[in-house]
C-alpha cells in the first residue's frame, strides 16, 4: 500500500467512502464502542493484522470504548493509502466483534 503523503481532495474522497472516520490534522480517527474485555479483543485482532500489514495505528483503551488514531510516521506524519487501507480492515474487524459507533 503506498506510502506517499495524499493531497487533501484525495483525502476528502477516501474519507468519504469511510463513513465514521474522522480527520484530525494530519490523523484519522474513530471509536467503538465495546465494552472492555471486548475492546482487548478489538485491539488483539487489529494488532495481529496491523503486524501482518507492517502498518499500526495508536489505540487508547477505555472502560467502555475502544479509539483509533491513525497517520503514517514513515512519511513525516502524514495520511497516505495505507492509513485509510487499515481504516477499513479495523472497520470490519470491529464489525465482527459487533462494536459500536461511539463518540468519545
Amino acid at each position: 500500500m503506498g506510502k506517499d503523503p495524499l493531497p487533501d481532495e484525495e483525502i476528502g474522497a477516501c474519507l468519504a467512502a469511510l463513513p465514521g472516520w474522522d480527520r484530525e490534522g494530519d490523523t484519522i480517527t474513530r471509536a467503538f464502542g465495546v465494552r472492555y474485555h471486548g475492546g482487548v479483543a478489538l485491539i488483539v485482532n487489529v494488532a495481529d493484522l496491523e503486524r501482518l500489514v507492517g502498518h499500526h495505528a495508536d489505540i487508547d483503551l477505555r472502560w467502555d470504548h475502544v479509539r483509533f488514531r491513525i497517520t503514517t510516521h514513515d512519511a513525516g506524519h502524514r495520511l497516505t493509502a495505507a492509513d485509510f487501507d487499515l481504516a477499513a480492515r479495523i472497520d470490519r474487524i470491529a464489525a465482527a466483534h459487533q462494536a459500536q459507533p461511539h463518540n468519545a
